[in-house]
């Protein structure tokens, strides 16, 4: 395991018993256990010192002793027990911490992103097992959910640096630790298998899925030589999700009999199925054949694909959304305000979608950490080298009436319930049976590739994300005294970094199509219900179908090629820090200052479209070249942390520090593309993106403050705040340009308003902008029952409160969409923070004893600013309504018997079926909504 930064343990008072604890725990403790029953005078457990504590207990103790004793502000968890870390994914354990809220994904309704103190996952650094190690998405930090958390011991989250702390965020930096071996007295073999029924009262099928570890830990050699492997498998059918999307919350108006009404302007309602698979295996070698030397090697390994199939029908339905979609007449329509509340419109052209997208992913990660130490002096020396790949396809067909079906043989479409805001509620129905493999036919259904000479019957994108990350840390320890300094350290950091996002990416025609309207046949007989609509389609998977239905043109025009980039990075870390321990003012103290001192050394390539010579979007009629750029900058980081021992268990910290986090890699790529689109919400210009390579990192200043009260071991409360200087923020920044070097004779430019013919337009990129403050409270509250009285001893509570605010406002220009436009167009003009929820709560309530173990908790986040993928696997934000997520669990370990070590556990997730919604401005008004129903998980774990 690589070196951690010190954990000088602040100096611990006298042992307390629990019935000597203050009048304000037995307080606390009676609120959050909801008694309100007069204080009663307590008896502390005779054998309390020697009761072996397990699972949630366990769980609890071991966090705070590792809070208590580090000389940083941080939080911890730890697992239950080995290879029972106490939730499913990293993401869902880390919800548990003050200050840290959650974002689903998407996709699959999991935990995945993690905001700390109001900053988006970007923000925060990510550790494993001390290191820096290689992701498989644009971002720099690893995705939580490549590492199972039977695999973890423990997870330390630092929310003030030091200067021992490499590849630290700005928000916070979490260290993911994997077992020790020589850390246990002896062998231990544990095994646990679950059993998953996944998407209860979503509305559609129930899936499945299946979980298993491994856990093996021993010493040999008299104890020398340590060995810990791990293994875990997991597999997932989701069965199915319902998903609804009302574009945006379009609303628009028609005439009707001489009258402009209000009508339903489009819809999307799909039905989500995803199958997922999981591997990892962990292995650590450790040696100590004396006090003076130890070595430790470390190897992670993980795979996982995932498979999801959409099935739905979308389309507009008054106005049409393509060339061969004409404008609906409004017919049989009721009104009332002004809305028609239900109507009939012809010429409707629905499109049945199957898409099928899907992920292989892999991340190895090795690394070798050797101590000696010599006299007063221990030298470390740390080598790692991680490689995470992701290929992705994304596949999208279309179905439905060619482009060149006559208007009367077109659809109508009819609704009814529609009170002009209230789109997931309305009821359709239509004339054309989607179902039918005569009537939905594999086409180009509204003229989406711009014609027949460009025919478009579905979409392929086939990125790969490649990341090769080697570090090598050398660093001296030496203990002495001198004045306050009772030891020190100093050593560098070496980072090699290189990623590349590459692919190709294309239009779907059918093959060997006589023309622009060529359609075929949908194979299979299958068919599926489009979401909650009620309407049934035609259902098929297309995996397979390129070369036998399918031909791919492939794409070079200038969006797609600005999304393929490589970058480099070569980052030098020198560091210095001197351990603190002294008296001030009668107060005893202990913390540590430091200094950092880094050089990074950045390049990146991307692709730039020569318009002077492009007159198509083919490899022979649109040339590129490849740009080149880059630049290297220095970073001085300084951090003091000072914890004062106040006496009766009180401690106070001081943290304050420079922080600084890297943009996203993919900020940092060298392409450009533009074209004609809405300079502002009334005039078009030319508008281009391109990335940054000379963009330089997030840089703050950080004061931080903790108050700690402890009850032994067993409970603290803590209230803490943090105030953040942002120097600068990275930005998305419109500025005026000529784009005349790259435009010809044959270029589009925009052909109205004050821009009318001019190759002066408005180019966006990232750049360094300037910060702002941020501000906010941390209070956590972990109190065990028997402090209030004896008859609660097994129940315990745990409550966390943030509060977040900033000043920080950006603008939404810069905030691209799928069309490359600004995806808050007419909405706002400047936005938050994303990722930053006010108010995040979370409330723990458990009990434990006799083997018995009951827990419930809520997860509450206000509303936020998101990020999500689209359908190029590319980051977008969205407004996300604020939710609360309820988990439950039941369970029993058996004490005594043939069966003892065995435990069986009930866990439900999502109790309250809380959908994931979006909104635009209004937030009682659901543009985007997910159903992912509730999940139940039965299983076994067997320790001996």
């Amino acid at each position: 395991m690589a070196h951690l930064p010190a954990a000088r343990a602040p100096r611990q008072p006298r042992a307390r018993g629990l019935h000597t604890t203050l009048p304000v725990a037995r307080a606390c403790a009676l609120l959050l256990l909801g008694s309100s029953v007069a204080q009663a005078q307590e008896t502390a457990p005779q054998s309390l010192e020697t009761v072996v504590v397990t699972g949630i207990r366990k769980s609890v103790e071991d966090s705070i002793a590792t809070k208590r004793n580090n000389s940083s502000i941080v939080e911890a968890i730890s697992a239950e027990d080995i290879g029972k870390l106490p939730d499913v994914t990293v993401a869902e354990s880390l919800g548990r911490v003050s200050g840290i809220a959650v974002q689903r994904s998407k996709v699959n309704g999991k935990a995945a992103g993690v905001s700390v103190r109001g900053m988006a996952p970007a923000f925060g650094g990510s550790l494993f097992n001390g290191r820096e190690v290689a992701s498989t998405s644009d971002a720099r930090s690893p995705e939580f959910d490549l590492f199972p958390a039977e695999l973890l011991a423990s997870l330390l989250i630092y929310k003030t640096p030091d200067a021992g702390l490499v590849g630290q965020g700005l928000s916070a930096t979490v260290d993911m630790r994997t077992i020790r071996p020589l850390d246990y007295g002896k062998r231990t073999i544990a095994v646990s298998a679950r059993k998953e029924r996944i998407g209860e009262d979503s509305g559609v099928e129930v899936g499945s899925g299946n979980r298993t570890s491994l856990v093996y830990v021993d010493q040999f050699a008299n104890k020398t030589l340590g060995v810990a492997v791990a293994l875990s498998r997991s597999r997932e059918d989701n069965g199915g999700e319902q998903r609804f999307d009302s574009w945006g919350g379009w609303a628009p108006q028609v005439d009707y009999n001489g009258q402009q009404v209000t009508v339903p302007g489009g819809f999307k309602y799909e039905t989500q199925r995803r199958q997922s698979t999981r591997d990892g295996a962990t292995l650590t070698l450790q040696y100590k054949p004396s006090s003076e030397f130890k070595t430790t090697a470390d190897v992670f390994y993980g795979a996982g694909t995932e498979k999801t199939k959409q099935t739905g029908l979308e389309g507009a339905i008054a106005f049409g959304a393509g060339v061969y979609d004409p404008n609906g007449q409004l017919s049989n329509a009721t009104i009332s305000g002004g809305v028609a509340t239900s109507g009939t419109l012809n010429n409707y052209k629905g499109v049945v979608r199957n898409h099928m997208f899907s992920n292989k992913d892999r991340l190895l990660a090795l690394g070798v950490n050797s101590e000696l130490r010599t006299g007063d002096w221990r030298w470390e020396a740390d080598l790692s080298r991680s490689h995470g790949v992701k290929n992705i396809s994304n596949f999208e067909t279309t179905a439905g009436q060619p482009g060149n079906t006559p208007q009367a043989q077109l659809a109508t479409i009819s609704w009814t319930g529609f009170n002009g805001s209230n789109f997931a509620d309305v009821k359709y129905t239509t004339s054309g049976n989607f179902a039918d493999r005569n009537f939905a036919l594999l086409t180009d259904v509204d003229g989406w590739g711009g014609g027949p000479a460009t025919p478009q019957a579905g979409y392929a994108a086939l990125p790969t994300i490649d990341d090769k990350l080697t570090s090598l840390r050398l660093t001296a320890h030496h203990d002495l005294e001198w004045g306050p300094i009772v030891g020190g350290k100093f050593g560098i950091n070496l980072n090699k970094r290189d990623k590349a996002r590459l692919g190709d990416e294309g239009r779907l025609s059918i093959l060997n199509g006589s023309d622009g309207y060529a359609s075929a046949k949908i194979p299979g007989t299958a068919t599926a219900i489009a979401g909650a609509s009620g309407i049934e389609v035609a259902s098929w998977d297309p995996t397979g179908s390129l070369g036998s239905i399918y031909a791919i043109n492939r794409w070079v025009d200038a969006t797609v090629l600005s999304r393929n980039w490589t970058v480099g990075e070569k980052v030098a870390t020198a560091y210095a820090q001197a351990d603190l321990s002294g008296d001030l003012g009668g107060i005893p103290y202990s913390g540590n200052i430091g200094l950092q001192l880094v050089h990074t050394d950045q390049n990146a390539t991307g692709n730039q479209v020569d318009l002077a010579k492009c007159t198509g979007i083919t490899v022979d009629t649109c040339p590129y070249v490849v740009r080149t750029d880059g630049t290297s900058y220095n970073h001085l980081l300084p951090s003091l942390n000072l914890t004062f021992e106040l006496g009766n268990q009180q401690l106070l910290r001081l943290g304050a520090g420079k922080q600084v986090a890297r943009a996203n890699l993919d900020n940092m790529k060298a392409s450009l593309d533009f074209g004609v689109q809405n300079a502002t919400a009334v005039q078009p210009a030319l508008t281009g993106f391109s990335g940054n390579p000379r963009l330089k990192p997030y840089a703050a200043k950080a004061l931080d403050i903790s108050y700690e009260k402890y009850f032994d071991k067993y409970g603290y409360i803590s209230l803490a705040g943090f105030f953040k200087k942002l120097d600068n923020y990275v930005i998305n920044a419109p500025r005026e340009f000529d784009f005349k070097p790259y435009t010809s004779a044959t270029t589009p430019l925009p052909d109205h308003g004050p821009y009318k013919g001019s190759t002066i337009g408005f180019l966006t990129q990232p750049v360094n902008g300037q910060g702002g403050n941020m501000h906010g409270f941390e209070l956590a509250i972990n109190l065990p029952g028997r402090m209030a009285f004896d008859w609660l001893d097994g129940f315990g509570a745990q409550v966390n409160h943030s509060y977040t605010a900033s000043s920080i406002r950006l603008p939404t220009s810069g905030f691209v969409s799928p069309q490359n436009g600004p995806v808050f167009a007419g909405v706002v003009n400047e936005i938050g923070l994303p990722g930053l929820s006010k108010n995040v709560t979370t409330l723990r309530l458990y009990y434990e004893k006799h083997g018995f173990q009951l827990a419930w908790a809520a997860h509450k986040r206000s509303d936020f600013i998101g990020q999500i993928l689209d359908y190029r696997s590319d980051s977008q934000f969205t407004f996300i309504k604020g939710e609360t997520i309820v988990d439950a669990q039941v369970g029993y370990e058996f004490q005594e018997g043939w069966l003892k070590g065995l435990s069986v556990l009930l866990q439900g997730h999502n109790m309250t079926n809380t959908p994931f919604q979006e909104y635009t401005t209004d937030r009682n008004i659901i543009t985007n909504k997910v159903v992912y129903g509730k999940t139940y998980r039965l299983g076994l774990n067997y320790r001996f």
